[in-house]
């Protein structure tokens, strides 16, 4: 779901993704525009072989990375898109800071599995090119299963969600330079939502199921119903990964504050984010970037979701595209009015939808033209976006979850230029 800026081009999209455009235009799945996470170095503009490996920007943090994945499963309900499994089945990655001297003896965790990496390829993701990069050939910064860092104690924990349609990866720009600064962050993939997630067998699990209800509501009009249940599909499993931060792989319930719990996500990531915070209080702060807080937009402002027409008593912040704010959408206006808790307002200049994902890393690295570039991620600098994501970002949790203020939310910095304050 995203707010909508009503002067932006209309974003290209392949045909097998055409569906979730349709789904993200009524409302829950994101509509092809988002922003990245980094202070450090993005690959400028080049073609790249085909098939070649992309680098993400460092993270910036003091600490080495480690992470880990996982499958969770909640026997205590059917699997919503296939009602003949009769449990619902996730896969999570956690990102933490790793104990030192432990990277000469761990790996760098691939970008993507690869049976994930080839259903995701196949979608030409948001501009990028079927074949022109190898999602499973791309290396993150983390080192697979090292040891985490046990020094600083317990750290706050974050659970980051990404937009429909997108795998729990899109967002890893972000995520590892959280990881970097002192934070524990699971990424989860919903299930049967995008074109592949692959579990610990081997087996890859598409997003046909949902496909199918698409084409159902679409036919009959019931696409505010699908979308509802979309939502209440992620809100559901985003409280069952809450359960599950007591047992997590590796000895990192060891690691991790209940008491200081955080959610962050991108399009009806974000919009999880929020109404997760409003249904369970385990979750003490939010980030919400770029996703409109109604079940369907078509029109504006009819279909609010309860976080929207109630607010929160606990911090958030807006993050919205260029021409998206709190005045301008109707679900961010009625949150705003309702929300007595501290609350911020920022939007990034010259961006797009996407740019609030791992885009403006991965497409300039694609080979594709300037205003491929532009129709995607809009007019702002790629490097400079995700230095101001992660920044922003960064200070929010800092502030609220370690109790640090730098100050940076706190009025228009002139090391951010791009970044304009809303409210």
């Amino acid at each position: 779901m995203t707010p909508r800026a009503h002067s932006d081009p209309r974003p290209h999209v392949s045909p097998t993704r055409r569906s979730f455009v349709g789904l993200a235009a009524a409302g829950l799945v994101a509509t092809a525009l988002s922003l990245p996470a980094s202070g450090a170095e993005i690959a400028s503009t080049r073609p790249y072989a085909a098939g070649a490996a992309a680098h993400l920007p460092a993270p910036t943090g003091p600490y080495g990375i480690g992470t880990v994945s996982a499958r969770l499963v909640d026997p205590s309900r059917h699997d919503p898109w296939v009602p003949s499994q009769r449990y619902r089945e996730l896969m999570i990655s956690v990102w933490y800071p790793a104990a030192s001297g432990s990277a000469e003896h761990h790996p760098r965790a691939r970008y993507m599995a690869p049976g994930a990496a080839d259903r995701w390829d196949a979608t030409s993701p948001h501009g990028i090119p079927e074949g022109a990069l190898d999602f499973a050939a791309t290396r993150t910064h983390a080192r697979e299963g090292a040891p985490p860092d046990r020094r600083a104690g317990r750290l706050p924990v974050l659970v980051y969600a990404a937009g429909a349609g997108d795998p729990r990866t899109w967002g890893t720009a972000l995520v590892e330079e959280m990881a970097s600064r002192g934070y524990v962050v699971v990424t989860v993939d919903h299930t049967y939502e995008n074109p592949g997630v692959q579990f610990p067998d081997g087996s890859v699990k598409d997003d046909g199921p949902l496909r199918k209800e698409l084409a159902e509501a679409q036919k009959n009009g019931t696409m505010t119903e699908l979308l509802k249940k979309t939502l209440d599909v992620r809100v559901a499993d985003s409280r069952f990964v809450l359960d599950s931060l007591g047992s997590l792989p590796h000895g990192l319930s060891r690691v991790v504050d209940l008491r200081r719990v955080g959610m962050v996500g991108q399009s009806a990531g974000g919009i999880a984010a929020a109404e997760t915070m409003y249904e369970d209080r385990r979750v003490k702060a939010g980030v919400n970037m770029d996703g409109t807080l109604e079940y369907n937009p078509e029109p504006d402002g009819t279909n609010l979701l309860p976080v929207a027409r109630h607010g929160l008593d606990r911090p958030f912040l807006l993050m919205g595209r260029e021409g998206s704010d709190r005045t301008t959408e109707p679900s961010w206006r009625s949150f705003w009015s309702h929300t007595a808790a501290w609350k911020r307002n920022l939007t990034l200049r010259g961006s797009l939808h996407q740019t609030y994902t791992d885009l403006p890393a991965l497409l300039p690295q694609a080979g594709v033209s300037r205003r491929t570039l532009e129709d995607h991620i809009g007019t702002v600098d790629p490097t400079r976006a995700v230095a101001a994501q992660r920044a922003y970002v960064a200070s929010f949790f800092d502030r609220w979850l370690k109790g640090h203020d730098d100050g940076l939310l706190g009025a228009p910095s002139g090391r951010y230029p791009e970044v304009e304050f809303a409210g």
